[in-house]
């Protein structure tokens, strides 16, 4: 069964409520609190939306959270409602909200049940590019001989290459590489679906990511770069003692090669994300006294269409759900 196109708004609204709520904390140094309140707001809009939702990738496991865990049932739960798969960041970059820096986003990613990949909270090698350079990258491939793939299939001099990276000591290698060939570097703080989607966008000067990050937030980024027709590849890099012997319980390979397709199969997907703080896909929320103003980006994949919306929200009737209180709030 395919999902009706008339689940794409209530999307929209889940990841608004998250952003506006976490816009509050801007600046406050309380990435927690940032977190807690984005996750309240998420998931008490989920509820308002008719479909039986299973969160596949969430805040962690359910003794590690108090909602949006992972198998956590979401949404009205009707007994004709359709059955989903959930993934969810609240924020994708509490740390930069929490510091009243740029580039945080709230994201959600739905699919038809058994769409999305279950993956642990670990890391993952990720490398993503837009469409000019779907099929030619290869994550098995230095990342020299990438930029230099990457150069003549872009026609650009590797002084022209732009590469994003996650600004983290264990990039320090990587980041060498790329100023030893004599490319661009942008450096990143935190929440790198945001730039795996602006390597498919030529005006956010991106042409492709590369690092090591969050492993579940690859699953988010596989549904968005599916629907812009760019690519993803993903490979488990375990980082602790422990970790490769857990992914292997689990049937996950270390070595092995995931694509978009594999962490979210199908075209029956849809994405949603809201600009919590500028950045370079979305602007930030935007607080007017009694109004808000919110950017968010919506997309679905059966028709590959790809929506900015901005939103004017008037405060003085607007309320959101709060699932921890179990009542409306006040933004």
């Amino acid at each position: 069964m395919n999902l009706p196109k008339e689940l794409s708004l209530p999307l929209v609204r889940v990841t608004e409520a998250a952003a506006l709520r976490a816009a509050r904390t801007q600046g406050r140094g309380d990435k927690n609190g940032t977190d807690k309140a984005a996750v309240d707001a998420m998931r008490g809009m989920l509820d308002y939306i008719d479909i039986k939702g299973c969160v596949i990738i969430g805040e962690g496991e359910k003794d590690e959270a108090p909602m949006l865990y992972c198998g956590e049932m979401v949404g009205m739960q009707q007994s004709d409602s359709m059955e989903v798969d959930i993934a969810v960041d609240p924020v994708d970059g509490t740390t930069m909200t929490a510091n009243g820096m740029g580039n945080a986003i709230s994201v959600i990613a739905m699919g038809e049940r058994g769409s999305m990949m279950s993956i642990p909270c670990f890391y993952a090698l990720k490398l993503a590019c837009g469409p000019e350079l779907r099929g030619h990258m290869d994550l098995n491939a230095s990342l020299s001989e990438n930029i230099r793939v990457a150069a003549a299939r872009l026609d650009k001099s590797y002084a022209d290459i732009t590469v994003a990276v996650l600004n983290r000591p264990r990039h320090d290698a990587f980041i060498k590489e790329i100023r030893d060939i004599g490319c661009r570097i942008k450096l990143i703080q935190d929440g790198d679906i945001a730039a795996s989607i602006a390597t498919c966008d030529e005006e956010h000067g991106i042409d492709f990511y590369y690092g090591i990050g969050g492993a579940p937030e690859a699953v988010i980024s596989a549904v968005a770069m599916k629907a812009l027709e760019g690519d993803l590849q993903v490979k488990l890099w375990p980082l602790k003692e422990g970790e490769k012997e857990a992914l292997q319980a689990q049937g996950l390979s270390t070595t092995r090669i995931y694509t978009a397709e594999d962490l979210a199969k199908g075209d029956n997907l849809i994405f949603s994300a809201t600009g919590v703080t500028d950045g370079t896909l979305l602007r930030g929320v935007r607080f007017y006294g009694e109004k808000a103003k919110t950017h968010s980006l919506l997309m679905r994949n059966q028709t590959k269409t790809v929506r900015y919306i901005e939103a004017m929200h008037n405060l003085h009737y607007k309320t959101l759900p709060s699932k921890e209180l179990h009542r409306e709030n006040p933004v």
